[in-house]
C-alpha cells in the first residue's frame, strides 16, 4: 500500500461501530489490488457541516452515509445523481475532483438481492413494512418496476406521504395500510412478498417481529433487510409459516457493490465482499 497515493473512503453517521462495510470494502480493494482504505467515522448530527467541510479539505474520495445524515447531507451536497434525486436521501457519495455527487444505492441494492433469489418482482403483490430511510429507497425501486405496493406502517400518515411522493414520481398507484394486527394479517392475505424495511427484530431486540407465522400463507416470500442477526424473529416466523426466506445480508453487499462501482469505476467483487461480510459477522476478523 502507498500511502503517499492512498485513497480514502469512510463511512459516516452515529452510530457506525457495528458497521459491516470496512471489512466488505476493504476486502475488495485487495481483490483488485486497489490502493484504496475505507474507515468508520463517527458524526454526530450537529457536526455534520464541519465533517463535510472535511472530507473536501483533506480529499477524502468517496463515502458511505448513514443515519441520522442521509436526507440532511443534501444541502451540503453540489449535485445529486437521479437515483437520489427520485428518492430524497443519499447514502453514497463521490468526490469528483472536488465535487460532491449525491447517489442512492439502498433500494436498487435491495431490488437486486430480492430478484437474485425470486426473479423479476413485475406484477407481484409486495407488502412492505416502515416508511424510513431505507424504505422509502426500497419503496421507489420496487415501484419503478412494477411491483404492486402496499406500504404499511405505525404511523399511518407517514405511510401515506410516502405513497403519495411515491404515486406523483413514478405515477402510480400505491395502497397503505395500518400495522394494527387485523388490517395487517388482512392486507397479506394474497401478496406475494412481504419486507420488513423496519429495525424490529434488530440485536439486541431479537425476540420481536411484526408478523407472527398465523399472519402469513405458505409460500409468502419473507425478505428482512436486518443482517445483524441474519435470522430474525420474521423469518423464523416465515419458516414456521411454510414461507421462503431471504436475509439482509444481500440488500448490504449489493449496495455496497453498487458504491464501489460508482467510486472505482470497475465492477465489484461481489462474492468477495459477501465472504468478508460473513465473516466479519462470525467474528473471524475480531
Amino acid at each position: 500500500m502507498n500511502l503517499a497515493k492512498l485513497k480514502l473512503f469512510a463511512l459516516i453517521g452515529d452510530p457506525v461501530g457495528q458497521s459491516l462495510s470496512p471489512a466488505m470494502h476493504n476486502a475488495a480493494f485487495r481483490a483488485l489490488g486497489l490502493n484504496c482504505a475505507y474507515i468508520t467515522l463517527r458524526v454526530p448530527k450537529p457536526t455534520l457541516a464541519n465533517a463535510i467541510a472535511g472530507v473536501r479539505a483533506l480529499g477524502i474520495a468517496g463515502l458511505n452515509v448513514t443515519i441520522p445524515h442521509k436526507i440532511s447531507i443534501i444541502s451540503l451536497l453540489d449535485e445529486l445523481d437521479e437515483s437520489a434525486n427520485l428518492v430524497g436521501a443519499v447514502n453514497t457519495v463521490k468526490n469528483n475532483r472536488g465535487k460532491l455527487i449525491g447517489f442512492n444505492t439502498d433500494g436498487e441494492g435491495a431490488l437486486r438481492a430480492l430478484e437474485e433469489k425470486i426473479g423479476s418482482v413485475k406484477g407481484k403483490e409486495v407488502v412492505l413494512l416502515g416508511a424510513g430511510g431505507a424504505a422509502r429507497a426500497i419503496a421507489f425501486s420496487l415501484a419503478r418496476v412494477g411491483a404492486r405496493l402496499t406500504i404499511a406502517n405505525r404511523t399511518v400518515p407517514r405511510a401515506q406521504a410516502l405513497a403519495s411522493a411515491v404515486e406523483q414520481k413514478l405515477s402510480t398507484n400505491v395502497k397503505v395500510a395500518s400495522l394494527n394486527r387485523a388490517e395487517l394479517t388482512k392486507a397479506l392475505k394474497n401478496v406475494d412478498v412481504l419486507i420488513n424495511a423496519t429495525s424490529v427484530g434488530m440485536r439486541p431486540k431479537i425476540d420481536k417481529t411484526l408478523v407472527r407465522a398465523n399472519m402469513m400463507r405458505r409460500g409468502l416470500v419473507v425478505y428482512d433487510i436486518v443482517y445483524q442477526p441474519l435470522r430474525t424473529k420474521l423469518l423464523r416466523e416465515a419458516r414456521r409459516a411454510g414461507g421462503k426466506t431471504i436475509d439482509g445480508l444481500g440488500m448490504l453487499v449489493h449496495q455496497g457493490a453498487l458504491a464501489f462501482e460508482i467510486w472505482t469505476g470497475k465492477r465489484a467483487p461481489i462474492k468477495i465482499m459477501k465472504a468478508a461480510a460473513k465473516r466479519e459477522l462470525r467474528g473471524e476478523n475480531r
